[in-house]
């Protein structure tokens, strides 16, 4: 048998290594700007979609169907959602339906959310506004002007300006900016929440201060994971953080926005909380990894 150098022995024993590190943390190869799933993990988180998808929790029903349609599988989603829009009645519950079929495709189901918005009825109003944010439609942009322009209840004008904004709005953005120092903690929150997606980095002073400045946890984090998803390391490493935090819904916040921070170093915590007794945060764990998976080759690791 041929001797071995004492350099060849260490990089072979440092390769043994690593090979065993990402067989302990899941079958997750993190390269520097890619986040590589095994055939085993990728199957796991497609089931929990699926398995979260025709739950009986609504919510996370519609969550879990947003994850399968960002990983590709949008023909599924119309097909599992599509018999139950025109049974439901409950508005709010009709816009999350819509709007998910909007995202997997048909986008002719932005008008139920259009005329939940122009309805009389003020009870699916906000969610309404959210949902036409989050799909990016505005139809003739009337009804979600003037739900921007009234202020008796804050979290329409702050979903209908995020609408408008994400349409190319520039009155709708120095709206949103603004509010993000507002004196009110809760409407500082959802501003950050909404810009941490469609802001940039002339948002990070003022997030940063109210990441000082949080009555709470929940506010905190809000401003953390917008951080994180402007490209801010502090708030990277805050998100990570989170991720392991004994509050399910601050878990949840941050395995959603693990993935709109590219946050491929969340890979193994993600992997963990596949495993949690919370279906919302299963689901939103499985979405990221499943999302990071499918970052291209030029997009990095903020770290």
């Amino acid at each position: 048998m041929p001797r071995i150098s004492n350099r060849f022995a260490f990089g072979w024993r440092c390769s043994l290594l690593l090979v065993a590190v990402q067989c302990v943390s899941g079958r997750l190869a993190a390269a520097e700007d890619s986040l590589q799933l095994s055939d085993e993990l990728r199957a796991r988180c497609l089931k929990t979609l699926r398995d979260g998808m025709t739950s009986d929790e609504f919510w996370p029903s519609i969550h879990a169907a947003e994850g399968l349609t960002l990983a590709g599988h949008g023909d599924e989603v119309r097909a599992h959602l599509e018999p139950k829009l025109p049974l439901e009645k409950d508005d709010q519950r009709r816009c999350g339906l819509a709007r998910e079929l909007v995202r997997a495709g048909d986008r002719a189901k932005a008008q139920i959310m259009l005329d939940v918005l122009a309805g009389d009825d003020p009870y699916g109003h906000v969610h309404a506004a959210e949902s036409l944010y989050k799909v990016n439609e505005i139809g003739d942009g009337k009804a979600l002007k003037r739900a921007a322009m009234q202020t008796d209840n804050m979290n329409l004008h702050l979903m209908a300006a995020a609408a408008l904004a994400r349409g190319g709005n520039k009155k709708a953005m120095k709206q949103l900016r603004v509010r993000l120092s507002d004196a009110d903690p809760e409407t500082r929150k959802i501003a950050a929440w909404i810009l941490g997606r469609i802001g940039d980095a002339s948002d990070i002073p003022q997030l940063r201060q109210n990441v000082e400045s949080a009555p709470d946890a929940i506010s905190r984090a809000y401003n953390e994971h917008s951080l994180a998803s402007l490209g801010d390391a502090a708030g990277l490493r805050a998100l990570v953080a989170n991720l392991n935090d004994d509050d399910p819904a601050i878990r949840t916040y941050a395995a959603t926005f693990a993935g709109d921070a590219k946050a491929i170093s969340a890979g193994p915590a993600l992997i963990s909380l596949l495993d949690h007794e919370n279906i919302d945060v299963r689901v939103r764990a499985a979405q990221s990894l499943l999302v990071l998976s499918q970052l291209g080759s030029k997009l990095k690791d903020r770290r």
